[in-house]
């Protein structure tokens, strides 16, 4: 790993993987509470989630003209609807993506790049023994279009975000790992449809187009399993000399989780109500 930020000795370690266990609105309470962490106790982190079908909106979506009809369609296909507390526009979850946080201290003095640059860096470590070539450019076609999408030959399977709260940053990748690509941008681009009902919008919604979007089963040409993934991560960190400890939230850290996970569930009442 050639980024600065990624030359550990030590990572705390949580994995949030079982899809049944936790929600999505935990999950970004959770990263908000770590990045609070990192920076009280100087601690780098990184945390594997995984999570039911979920369509996670960005604020501008949440001000679609038909913003009830679109959340309908979306409930209507099986999904639950958050909004995060992160940038970006909506982006699909379920059982076949691996979410990946790295939270680091010192926030205030890592440059909003480095952080992505950093992800970029990881995403590429993790895949350096496969043919493909990763690169990292917006896919404006895509849904959730980025600086920092992640793609090869020009179809993306992952985006990055990233999350500063006090003296901490989280830096979160998706990668679409198993399933079909094109199937969940069919779902995000429906959502837009339907939500815009051809209206004149002063933001400027993508025009999702499913063919640009893949999974790294559909790169890859072989299968490949959220779980094996997680297991490859963490032996190549463990190969790679950094020492991997299992995380557990202190009592302080659990009062802030909780803070945080209010403030999101706060957040989406509003779409809890429709």
């Amino acid at each position: 790993m050639k980024h600065e930020l990624l030359k550990l000795n030590q990572l705390n370690l949580i994995e949030d993987t079982n899809p049944d266990k936790s929600d999505v609105l935990s999950s970004f309470a959770m990263d908000d509470t770590l990045c609070m962490s990192a920076g009280e106790r100087n601690e780098s982190t990184i945390r594997f989630w995984v999570h039911r079908p979920t369509a996670v909106l960005g604020i501008p979506d949440s001000r679609l003209p038909h913003i009830d009809e679109a959340v309908d369609y979306l409930t209507n296909q099986q999904h639950d609807v958050i909004i995060r507390n992160s940038g970006g526009l909506a982006v699909v979850l379920d059982e076949g993506i691996l979410n990946i946080s790295l939270i680091f201290p010192h926030g205030k003095n890592i440059d909003i790049h480095e952080g992505y640059q950093a992800m970029v860096s990881f995403v590429q470590w993790i895949f350096e023994d496969e043919p493909i070539e990763i690169e990292a450019y917006e896919i404006e076609d895509s849904y959730c279009p980025g600086t920092y999408d992640l793609s090869v030959n020009g179809k993306k399977f992952a985006g990055v975000s990233q999350r500063r709260v006090k003296d901490g940053t989280a830096v979160q990748v998706y990668l679409a790992i198993e399933g079909s690509g094109s199937k969940r941008a069919e779902l995000v681009r429906q959502f837009y449809q339907i939500g815009k009902n051809d209206e004149e919008t002063k933001f400027t919604y993508p025009e999702v187009n499913p063919e640009v979007m893949v999974t790294l089963e559909e790169v890859l040409n072989k299968p490949m399993s959220v779980e094996d993934l997680v297991n490859k991560i963490n032996q190549k960190l463990t190969d790679s000399g950094v020492q991997l400890t299992k995380k557990v939230l202190n009592e302080q850290e659990t009062e802030w989780f909780e803070k945080r996970l209010n403030m999101m569930k706060k957040r989406n009442e509003q779409i809890n109500s429709q």
